[in-house]
């Protein structure tokens, strides 16, 4: 895979990305305004199994080093709050408020990237990227995947690696 330049791309996620020279590609679909299943469509429009197509979530910690954490699951699955809390060693984690994840991470919801985000956060990737050659998740905005080895995902986001998502 090759850096992806498309017109109109260049993104925190995607400027990290080229910056470490991480082998990427980008893919790009219309967004569709009235859309809210925002990982859903885009599974749909690029035709890419929602197992294979991840969500980033951010996550408030109570009792953590770090009160906030991004948490990368499939789009097919639900973030195990239990999970993620005892990874990140926290006493209890819950889903962030909207305002608080785009503040935190520079990014809109349904845009927000694991990667390029305002402040690194602890970021964990459920443990069923390894079973995809390929990856997909948020170059940082609506309309716009990035596909890449679920190893350089880690690398690029300093994110480990957990079973932390319920099917």
């Amino acid at each position: 895979m090759s850096p992806g330049r498309e017109s109109g791309s260049a993104t925190p996620a995607v400027a990290q990305l080229t910056r470490a020279g991480v082998g990427f590609t980008l893919h790009a679909y219309e967004h569709d305004p009235t859309e809210t299943h925002f990982g859903r469509e885009a599974s749909t429009a690029l035709g890419v199994a929602p197992e294979r197509l991840f969500k980033t979530l951010i996550v408030s910690l109570q009792g953590a080093r770090s009160p906030l954490a991004c948490a990368v699951v499939p789009v097919s699955a639900q973030l195990d709050l239990r999970a993620l809390a005892q990874v990140a060693g926290a006493k209890k984690a819950a889903l962030a408020e909207a305002a608080l994840a785009e503040r935190s991470t520079g990014y809109i919801l349904g845009g927000i990237s694991p990667l390029g985000q305002n402040r690194r956060l602890p970021t964990w990737i459920d443990a069923s990227a390894a079973l995809w050659p390929t990856v997909f998740v948020s170059a940082g905005r609506r309309g716009l995947q990035v596909e890449l080895t679920p190893d350089d995902l880690a690398r690029a986001a300093a994110a480990g690696t957990a079973a932390i998502a319920r099917r």
